[in-house]
C-alpha cells in the first residue's frame, strides 16, 4: 500500500491521504470542491460565521470533478480509469438533476457504477462531495 498526495487538489481537512493505492486500484478520500492553499469554496456565498447563504451546484461538480482528475493523474491513472463513484450530496432534490446531467457531460460513454446519497452535512460547507475508486 501507498499513500498519494496532490500538490494541485485541496488539502485535507483532516488527518488522512489524498488517496491510497492498493495493488492495481486507487481509493480516493472523499473529495470536495475547495480549492488548494485556501478556504474559498468555488460557488458558494457564505456569511461570517461561515453558514451558507447560497451556493451554485453547477460550479461546486466542476471544481469537484477537476479535484478528482487532478489526484487521480498524479496517482498515475486517469478520469477514465474510474471504476466506482459513491456520491454524498446535501440536497438531492434540488442539486440531483444538474449534477446527474454534469455526470452525463463527463461520463459520456461507458460511465463507472455510482451510488448517490443525500446527506445532512459535510464536514466543511459544500454540497458535493465524491468517494472514488479507479484502475491504476
Amino acid at each position: 500500500m501507498s499513500s498519494i498526495s496532490s500538490n494541485k487538489a485541496p488539502e485535507p481537512v483532516g488527518h488522512y491521504p489524498h488517496a491510497r493505492r492498493v495493488g492495481d486500484l486507487l481509493f480516493l478520500s472523499g473529495v470536495g470542491p475547495r480549492e488548494r492553499g485556501s478556504k474559498t469554496i468555488p460557488g458558494v456565498e457564505l456569511d461570517d460565521d461561515d453558514n451558507i447563504l447560497s451556493y451554485d451546484i453547477e460550479v461546486q461538480c466542476r471544481s469537484v470533478f477537476q479535484n478528482v482528475r487532478w489526484i487521480l493523474e498524479e496517482a498515475g491513472s486517469s478520469w477514465e480509469k474510474i471504476v466506482d463513484v459513491t456520491v454524498f450530496l446535501t440536497n438531492m432534490k434540488d442539486d440531483f438533476p444538474t449534477y446527474n446531467q454534469l455526470w452525463k457531460e463527463h461520463f459520456a460513454v461507458d460511465p463507472p457504477c455510482r451510488t448517490t446519497l443525500e446527506i445532512n452535512c459535510l464536514p466543511t460547507p459544500i454540497a458535493i462531495e465524491l468517494k472514488v475508486v479507479a484502475m491504476v
